[in-house]
């Protein structure tokens, strides 16, 4: 078993690392496909700080961060976006939607629907100030 010498510490962990916008955009896509399934599941919605919980666990698992703010704001954006796509579809148009999307969160996974709807994300991150 190796040692360290004394007075030596352990090697710092590397920085943790940005997010670009299109890593955004599919977190946006993520949190809004959890939002869904999990009100088509229990038929209730996950509040925003549950939201940014979400999206900091999933960020924190692939060494990325973004600041509470944002995190709040693609909170948000996902839950305006998950409860319009509810709003204007059949109970079970919005299952076949929330499955679609939950699948489509595997990059194997191919939608033409899942990229239109990734196409929306861009739009509502536009539209909110978040820029590439």
């Amino acid at each position: 078993m190796k040692t360290s010498p004394p007075g030596a510490s352990a090697p710092a962990p590397a920085p943790a690392l940005k997010l670009d916008f299109n890593t955004r955009k599919a977190l946006l896509f993520a949190l809004a496909a959890e939002r869904l399934s999990a009100f088509y599941e229990h038929r209730q919605w996950m509040t925003d700080a549950q939201g940014a919980t979400l999206a900091s666990l999933w960020l924190s698992r692939s060494r990325l961060q973004l600041a509470l703010a944002e995190r709040r704001l693609l909170s948000q954006l996902s839950d305006q976006f998950a409860r319009q796509l509810a709003g204007t579809l059949s109970r079970e148009a919005g299952l076949y939607t929330a499955h679609e999307m939950m699948e489509a969160l595997d990059p194997n996974y191919q939608s033409a629907f899942a990229h239109d709807l990734l196409d929306e994300c861009e739009r509502l991150l536009h539209e909110n100030g978040v820029t590439e």
